[in-house]
């Protein structure tokens, strides 16, 4: 008998999330940024603040479990029947519902590597294993590779497009001919967070892929491009059976009154949102042809982030970066990211890049 709870031995061999860490506090006032965690720069807009204060009114009270009017919301928009919607805390816990509902111990989830760090804890946590493909040297998905891993043991294939943390977005053509070898009972999870920022005129919608397949699942998330990390509200459209599956796993009464208020009015101000959007891929364009004129060796950026291949030295830049009042993301061993700011927080990454190309040419 042990002196103490016994926890799952699967939960050993999980990482830990490791979240972008806030600048801290530097002498004498002078400005810090935070470029660690992809988040939209700007403010939120006055309709959306006033849609959340609103609803706070009454936060004695529980949220529409169901998401009924954030449904709509959304079906309307998007053009997809509510009945294939599943909402949560983030695109993120939907994909943990996802694999929930799908995965159990000896299966395997493929997915491209690196990309998102939540997909091997999402992937553990069922007890299925991860099977890791390694991105091609420019960054993309090696969608072949991954049509080879899958085995009568795979349950779900993930493709992160565009690719957090590297950027590029997988083109129309091979996500297509992708989908037509994964076998009918694999789920493809189309992870999209960052869909509103593409501007490559070769990456297909998601939602085009997923109609009138049975085994296309598409996540969408309102923190990047609407604005609202900070409230964790995501959503699958999956086929029926699928979004069905996602919502018996999801925790009752998930996303909060406020979150589900401030989304649907997001959607109602989308336009003015959109501003914001393309003032960040501005932004990008800017930063990205600054990096390549310093002569730095990048892939291409759909997201609202670029990725420096630093390898061995991410530390080491993410801690001049620091010094230098911006908070980056390092990935040891493979790289930086860093999301696109404030003009001036832009402005000092291409700074700290320029020194760094002439400290190491």
């Amino acid at each position: 008998m042990t002196s103490r709870p016994r926890v799952r031995t699967t939960l050993d061999s999980i990482p830990t999330y490791k979240p972008g860490r806030p600048p801290s506090p530097r002498a004498g006032g002078l400005p810090a940024y935070k470029l660690s965690s992809n988040e939209n720069p700007y403010p939120p807009l006055p309709g959306v603040l006033k849609a959340a204060v609103d609803a706070a009114a009454t936060m004695n009270r529980y949220p529409d479990m169901g998401n009924t009017a954030l449904y709509d919301a959304i079906a309307q928009r998007f053009r997809v029947p509510v009945t294939s919607l599943a909402a949560g805390t983030g695109s993120v816990a939907v994909l943990y519902h996802l694999l929930q509902a799908l995965c159990t111990d000896g299966d395997e989830v493929v997915y491209a590597w690196r990309s998102f760090e939540a997909y091997p804890i999402a992937v553990g946590v069922t007890g299925a294993a991860a099977v890791h493909v390694p991105l091609k040297p420019d960054a993309r998905h090696d969608l072949d590779a991954m049509a080879d891993a899958i085995t009568e043991r795979t349950r779900a294939v993930l493709v992160c497009t565009p690719n957090n943390p590297t950027g590029p977005a997988v083109h129309r053509d091979e996500l297509l001919a992708f989908v037509d070898r994964v076998p009918p009972d694999v789920v493809v999870v189309i992870d999209e967070a960052y869909r509103e920022f593409v501007r490559d005129p070769e990456i297909i919608d998601g939602l085009e892929v997923w109609r009138g397949r049975e085994n296309v699942c598409v996540l969408r998330t309102f923190s990047k491009a609407y604005g609202m990390a900070g409230f964790r509200v995501g959503f699958a459209v999956a086929p029926e059976p699928l979004a069905d599956a996602i919502r018996k796993c999801a925790l009752p009464f998930g996303v909060s009154h406020v979150a589900q208020q401030a989304a649907i009015a997001a959607l109602a101000h989308e336009t003015e949102l959109l501003e914001q959007v393309e003032a960040v891929v501005g932004e990008r364009s800017r930063v990205h042809a600054g990096l390549r004129e310093q002569g730095w060796n990048i892939p291409d950026a759909q997201g609202n982030f670029v990725w420096l291949p630093l390898g061995e030295d991410a530390a080491a830049f993410a801690a001049a970066c620091e010094e230098a009042g911006i908070v980056v993301r390092p990935f040891p061993g493979d790289g930086v990211r860093a999301s696109l700011g404030e003009v001036e927080a832009n402005d000092l990454l291409l700074r700290v890049a320029a020194d760094w190309r002439a400290a190491h040419a």
